[in-house]
């Protein structure tokens, strides 16, 4: 990219970033969409414990098992990494076909790879309570952020890579 084009991808970027994230902040978005988004997140992670044989309870966001509950708290849902790939690959200049496929795909990968942190860090808390905090706050942390960046390179390659250059230049 140009530096032209690469400051008005960090232009788009930014304003999408804040478009999409300030209403995520709010607390009606939060009652209304993101507590239910997360407890369909709880949901979901209880079953595929309990088809382990976890034995989990939920309540709302709380998953309960073997004297320790694991509460999916705002950050630990995948609505900011989702939020940042979403403003990434519409700042992107790419076909709008492209960039459709790219977030639907973004956001499965985000969605699996955060059950499977959520299930991992369960299990943790029942087996290896002791390294809990390092999984949680470290290790998927970075697993999450670097698996969004990473999709989000690979994308652009191959965006780029099938789009005319008029189109890429231009937005599709």
């Amino acid at each position: 990219m140009s530096n032209r084009r690469s400051l008005l991808f960090a232009a788009k970027f930014l304003g999408l970033l804040a478009l999409f994230y300030i209403p995520v902040t709010l607390e009606a978005v939060d009652r209304s969409v993101i507590e239910p988004f997360t407890r369909g997140i709880a949901m979901v992670s209880g079953f595929l414990l309990n088809a382990i044989g976890q034995h989990v309870t939920i309540n709302g966001v709380t998953l309960i098992t073997s004297g320790t509950a694991v509460i999916i708290r705002n950050g630990c849902n995948g609505v900011e990494a989702t939020v940042f790939l979403v403003a990434a690959m519409l700042a992107f200049p790419a076909p709008w076909r492209h960039r459709l496929f790219g977030v639907l795909g973004g956001i499965a990968l985000i969605q699996i790879l955060n059950l499977v942190r959520v299930v991992t860090l369960v299990l943790l808390r029942i087996h290896k309570p002791e390294l809990f905090e390092l999984f949680h706050l470290a290790i998927w942390q970075t697993i999450i952020a670097g698996s969004t960046i990473g999709f989000f390179y690979l994308w652009t390659t191959r965006a780029a890579a099938a789009a005319p250059s008029h189109d890429v230049a231009h937005g599709g």
